[in-house]
């Protein structure tokens, strides 16, 4: 019991998962008649799945449906082991290249320090040279609920402070007791 639960939590944890969808290959394909490309990707016209299957052979290669939704279905004569392997290389390539552009959130109050506020300004500079887009929330708690104009003058003081490498994607908004303010990094032109 305990081994089959290690091996379940092994695949359960399992980082590496690619979306491949399977085709349908070789005696798999249970249509009378298929449009057929060989492997060169010239087209041969239509011809019967076994005539296919026959032809795929002869080269020691794989039928591959491509198009099951075609009328009649579409297949290729390939090497389907390599072409799987090779989509599979090609998804993790662009996943390792892909860059995530994060929400980063960042809270003030409408009676923040200049110090702090340069403290939070730093750290919002890092962010943003990172890529990531910044979310400014002040709540404002009381009589500071009377005046929400300091609290965006906070926010706009904040982003003076960054204007030279950001841009406001979204004015400071009074939602409730909340104001919020998004900043994005400049768009390289």
């Amino acid at each position: 019991m305990c081994v089959s639960f290690l091996l379940e939590a092994h695949f359960y944890f399992q980082e590496d998962i690619n979306i491949f969808k399977e085709l349908s290959t070789n005696y798999n394909i249970n249509v009378s008649e298929i449009r057929l490309i060989d492997s060169e990707g010239q087209q041969l016209g239509i011809k019967s799945t076994a005539e296919a299957r026959r032809m795929a052979e002869s080269k020691n290669l794989d039928l591959v449906m491509i198009s099951p939704t075609a009328s009649p279905p579409v297949c290729r004569i390939m090497d389907y082991k390599k072409y799987r392997f090779d989509l599979i290389k090609k998804e993790r390539e662009e996943k390792k290249n892909r860059k995530v552009v994060e929400l980063k959130d960042i809270w003030l109050s409408a009676t923040i320090d200049i110090g702090d506020l340069d403290t939070k300004a730093k750290q919002a500079r890092r962010f943003i040279e990172d890529g990531d887009r910044v979310r400014l929330s002040i709540r404002m708690k009381g009589r500071q609920q009377v005046h929400p104009d300091i609290s965006i003058g906070v926010m706009e003081d904040f982003y003076a402070r960054l204007k030279e490498i950001a841009q406001v994607e979204k004015k400071p908004t009074q939602d409730g007791r909340t104001i919020t303010m998004i900043l994005v990094p400049l768009s390289k032109k």
